[in-house]
């Protein structure tokens, strides 16, 4: 199962991954925003990344303008590897290289076309592990700062 969720400004786009989601039979949990009225986006940033850390649901995929404020309120949250993608080789690389677990999109950046690449490229990743598990170690080891 999947989580996603977006503010205002990703609400159309949301639509548009999910019927996306739908037609390839991925489950998901949609964790609002649940209209096109102004709200918050770091309340649905952290509401995905809690679900994906919880272990709720195994990857998230958050939207808002830019992607940059629900990027950032989902990494705020433990566990949480999330990365902001405007392009193919981005969310690859976010598989292959850090095991990214949640997707950040700009639905103001981005087309409907692009971001839905982005979304299947990010869904088909795989981490590659090896060297790279070292380097996601130290990126997990930093919640540890206190």
């Amino acid at each position: 199962m999947w989580a996603i969720g977006s503010d205002h400004g990703g609400f159309e786009l949301k639509q548009a991954v999910m019927k996306h989601l739908e037609e390839r039979g991925i489950e998901y949990r949609d964790y609002g925003t649940y209209t096109p009225e102004s709200c918050d986006y770091p309340d649905y940033g952290a509401a995905v990344g809690r679900a994906v850390a919880s272990g709720e649901c195994e990857r998230g995929i958050v939207i808002c303008g830019t992607g940059i404020g629900i990027s950032m309120a989902a990494n705020k949250i433990d566990g949480v590897r999330c990365a902001l993608c405007g392009d193919c080789f981005s969310a690859e690389m976010a598989r292959a290289h850090n095991d990214a677990n949640v997707l950040a999109l700009g639905a103001r950046t981005l087309g409907e076309g692009l971001a839905l690449k982005i979304v299947d490229t990010f869904l088909d990743g795989e981490f590659q592990g090896g060297r790279h598990a070292r380097r996601v170690a130290k990126i997990m080891a930093l919640e540890d700062r206190g």
